[in-house]
């Protein structure tokens, strides 16, 4: 019978991957707090806040992040196209989430094995500015099959970061 194993004896062996979460606007504490979780989970080795006040301390996110935003890398920017033009420099492809006209499909994205990716979400009610779509290499969407057009923040980033390490980096 199997036994279920607890977060101190399951073995895992922690990686980073050369992907960055750039999150352009994201307000609500819960979800900050789960975007760490994610992140931590999937090896993402920065989130960058944009576009925010970010406060670590609040209950909500800790609650939420479980002690991962004492794990996961992040940082502040003050200027999200000036953090988008220095990692293009650094040969990262610069990848938005969210639907507009140019979008492709996820399961669509042609990249190279271990290119460096950088993953912007945008605002829980307005997604990701003009401005910054307009600097992105690649605009994708999640194929869904049902009525509403849109999924939570963090549920969306989850299925992108699933779907991108799985893609470039594993298999």
């Amino acid at each position: 019978m199997p036994q279920q194993l607890s977060h101190y004896n399951t073995p895992i062996k922690p990686k980073k991957f050369p992907i960055k979460l750039i999150c352009d606007g994201v307000q609500s504490p819960s979800n900050i707090g789960s975007l760490f979780r994610i992140c931590d989970a999937m090896g993402v080795s920065e989130i960058i806040f944009c576009n925010t006040e970010l406060n670590i301390s609040s209950p909500r996110l800790q609650k939420t992040a479980r002690s991962t935003q004492k794990k996961v890398v992040y940082s502040i920017s003050e200027n999200i196209l000036q953090t988008i033009s220095e990692l293009k420099k650094e040969n990262y492809k610069i990848i938005a989430l969210e639907i507009t006209d140019k979008s492709i499909y996820l399961e669509e994205v042609v990249l190279s094995k271990k290119q460096k990716i950088a993953i912007i979400i945008g605002n829980e009610q307005h997604g990701i500015s003009n401005k910054v779509l307009k600097t992105c290499d690649i605009n994708t969407k999640i194929s869904m099959f049902g009525k509403n057009s849109s999924i939570n923040v963090v549920q969306a980033t989850t299925i992108a970061l699933y779907t991108m390490v799985n893609k470039l980096y594993l298999y």
